[in-house]
């Protein structure tokens, strides 16, 4: 009596999980693609393109080859609206420019760091009004999913320096 149902949740869990994983677009790497440019002009965040090519393509994305073809969505798991950021752009700023709240910023793009600093030129940040991004892959946390480019830029190099009320 307790076996058949608990079999049938166990069925029902694997199937979710299955269904979580199935890629709902693709791509087809370019010469002199990066994860950026590519996460860019597919309205895919750079998270998102890391997570889901995890264990394909690394977290420093140097390992692309052209022809090869990458997924930019999982079902139910792809977040197409996005953001790349200029210099200057701060959490907040994104935040209120599309109307997120900042908790949710950070549930969809969970390699941003409590203070934002770590944020750079060119990264694609999903800027929905609800979570939709996979999370990181077990055992394993967004920083070492996601990392920024060897020459990327910090979009807010100063930080909170140059605000004269936090001096």
């Amino acid at each position: 009596m307790f076996f058949k149902p608990v079999v049938s949740f166990a069925v029902l869990v694997v199937a979710q999980i299955v269904a979580a994983q199935t890629c709902s677009r693709t791509y087809t790497v370019k010469e002199g693609d990066t994860c950026d440019s590519i996460s860019a002009a597919n309205q895919a965040s750079t998270y998102q393109v890391a997570v889901v090519n995890y264990g394909n393509v690394d977290p420093q994305c140097d390992n692309l080859s052209p022809g090869e073809t990458i997924c930019l969505g999982f079902a139910g798991e792809d977040c197409q609206t996005t953001y790349v950021v200029q210099l200057g752009d701060t959490c907040d700023g994104i935040s209120s420019a599309y109307g997120v709240n900042t908790t949710i910023l950070y549930m969809n793009n969970p390699q941003i760091n409590e203070d934002c600093s770590n944020i750079y030129v060119g990264e694609v940040l999903c800027t929905a009004s609800t979570v939709e991004v996979p999370p990181a892959p077990g055992g394993s946390s967004a920083p070492a999913v996601v990392q920024p480019p060897p020459t990327a830029v910090p979009a807010n190099p100063g930080g909170d320096d140059d605000l004269p009320w936090c001096d």
